[in-house]
């Protein structure tokens, strides 16, 4: 699917519509450290059994794309989920 990288839409900073640029939100590498992975490390070990179950066949074969709108007025950055997608493409528009 071909996304815009400039739409008009409304921020909540401004508390207007502006211009915002696109980008696909692509989320950051996992903290080995941090408490809850810890957490899930230490519960996921042992001789009992797993935390959660294995999974056997995919049941999707998308994944839900996230898009990152920033205001191009204040710089001020909103999520907005998209929708299932297996392709994106992020293009000029002309008008």
């Amino acid at each position: 699917m071909k996304v815009p990288k400039v739409i008009i839409t409304y921020c909540p900073r401004c508390r207007t519509h502006t211009q915002h640029s696109v980008t696909v939100y692509k989320h950051g590498k996992r903290r080995s450290l941090a408490e809850g992975e810890r957490r899930y490390r230490r519960k996921q070990e042992g001789y009992g059994s797993k935390r959660k179950p294995e999974q056997k066949r995919f049941a999707k074969v998308t994944k839900k794309i996230v898009l990152k709108l920033k205001c191009q007025k204040c710089g001020y950055i909103l999520h907005r989920r998209g929708i299932r997608l297996k392709k994106v493409e992020l293009v000029e528009v002309r008008h």
